[in-house]
């Protein structure tokens, strides 16, 4: 059962950008649109991998459940581009389809300044033309700390598309090693030694970026929710913690003792699909990854008989809880918005049969119970896997400060790895970077 671990904890969302105060104090001025004394709602969508095509079929199946109701779409791939200037002025859209983690911030800007509607009453609402409310529809969990950015139980940021990712590896190899699946990091190690007696070496990755996935599920794991917010946020030496430090002592081990030796030499834009492909030879275990190897690597070579197979990050204690790296993408209402009920009600429609059958199509999985039911199997695997018992979604990401010349938390600790696995960075020296970087994007964030 998919479940996120941070419905109870509280997240300062910091300041994305310059002019966090804009919006608050934009006019308020202009009116509702209508056409024959039809609503006009005004949906502004991010054109993501997913295409824009999707939208304008889901706009055009409300339109005709609801002929009272027009839509004007907009899409594009720097969606906050389009629809910034008209905020400024005044103009907002209805409803917008835009997660955090744009270059602009403009989500979190906006959650900064208090500007986005509580949407909570959406969850309790029926679904347009179904019996069900959406509350009733979405998957266990997956209301948490992304879609109610503010601690508490009120949510505003709805959750549209969710996408896992951990470890990957080959289903058959295993099989025909008659290894198990490692839960634990004891029984990760011990695998590790069996297949490294064969020449199989237990780990790889593709570029040291990948290890957002990892660490996030493993931070979680160690510390649970306090800590893991504390991470996030940046709290006063929280990477000198026992907490951080057996996070780090585990990632040494695992990179030191059971690499691939090939790894470091192709984890480069230029040559990562050769660690890749070190999974589909046979030659590594496991590695950091997501729903998109599949389709990366569906022209590559593979042994005989390959299957994907996909695994939350094991827990550092027999019986814990075992976090998979959950991206989501949301969809708000600005708290300026002329058409706010009727947007819920297109808010609510969005987690229609009929709309998650439109978004399924293009790849884009929304969080609806049962809605992965039909998925082919080499992509249901990775979401199958929040089904297991103990299997926690974990989701967000370091708040955004102001800009701390040569701080890069996201470098220091993920990209970092490279010199670890090499031997060029001791693990005293990467827990003491990481701190002093944490601390100083601590102050940047008080500022």
């Amino acid at each position: 059962m998919i479940m996120t671990h941070f419905s109870t904890v509280k997240r300062v969302i910091a300041l994305a950008g310059a002019g966090a105060m804009l919006f608050s104090v934009a006019a308020c001025g202009g009116v509702t649109a209508s056409d024959g004394g039809k609503t006009t709602l005004k949906f502004a969508a991010f054109e993501g991998g997913y295409g824009a095509d999707m939208y304008k079929e889901v706009v055009a199946a409300y339109e005709k459940l609801n002929p009272d109701v027009k839509i004007e779409l907009t899409t594009s791939k720097k969606i906050e581009d389009e629809i910034t200037p008209g905020m400024k002025a005044g103009n907002y859209p209805d409803i917008v389809e835009l997660g955090q983690g744009s270059t602009s911030g403009l989500t979190e800007t906006l959650l900064k300044d208090k500007a986005i509607e509580d949407v909570t009453d959406v969850l309790d609402m029926k679904v347009p033309g179904e019996n069900k409310t959406v509350k009733d529809k979405l998957v266990d969990g997956v209301i948490g700390l992304y879609t109610n950015p503010y601690g508490g139980d009120k949510t505003y940021l709805m959750p549209m598309y969710y996408s896992p990712s951990g470890l990957v590896y080959n289903k058959t190899l295993l099989e025909q090693n008659g290894w198990k699946m490692p839960t634990t990091w004891d029984e990760m190690f011990k695998l590790g030694d069996e297949a490294k007696a064969k020449g199989i070496s237990l780990f790889t990755y593709p570029t040291a970026g990948y290890f957002d996935a990892f660490f996030n599920a493993l931070l979680a794991d160690i510390g649970g929710d306090q800590f893991y917010q504390d991470v996030m946020t940046y709290k006063k030496d929280v990477w000198k913690t026992d907490e951080a430090k057996e996070a780090l002592e585990t990632t040494y081990k695992l990179v030191t003792e059971y690499l691939n030796p090939d790894t470091v030499g192709y984890a480069n834009a230029q040559d990562f699909t050769k660690n890749q492909q070190s999974i589909l030879d046979g030659k590594s275990l496991f590695m950091p990854n997501g729903t998109w190897i599949v389709n990366e690597m569906k022209d590559a070579p593979r042994t005989s008989g390959f299957e994907w197979g996909f695994a939350p990050v094991p827990t550092v204690k027999n019986g814990g809880t075992r976090y998979i790296n959950t991206t989501i993408e949301a969809v708000w209402i600005p708290a300026k918005a002329k058409n706010k009920e009727a947007a819920k009600k297109f808010m609510a429609y969005l987690y229609s049969d009929e709309a998650a059958s439109i978004f399924a199509k293009t790849g884009a999985i929304q969080p609806i119970k049962g809605n992965t039911d039909d998925l082919a199997s080499d992509m249901k695997v990775f979401y199958d896997a929040y089904n297991e018992d103990n299997v926690k979604a974990v989701a967000g990401s370091f708040s955004a400060t102001a800009t701390v010349e040569g701080k890069n938390i996201k470098d220091d600790l993920y990209n970092a790895v490279d010199s670890v696995a090499s031997g060029k960075t001791t693990l005293q020296q990467w827990q003491d970077k990481l701190n002093e970087t944490s601390n100083a994007l601590n102050a940047a964030a008080k500022q």
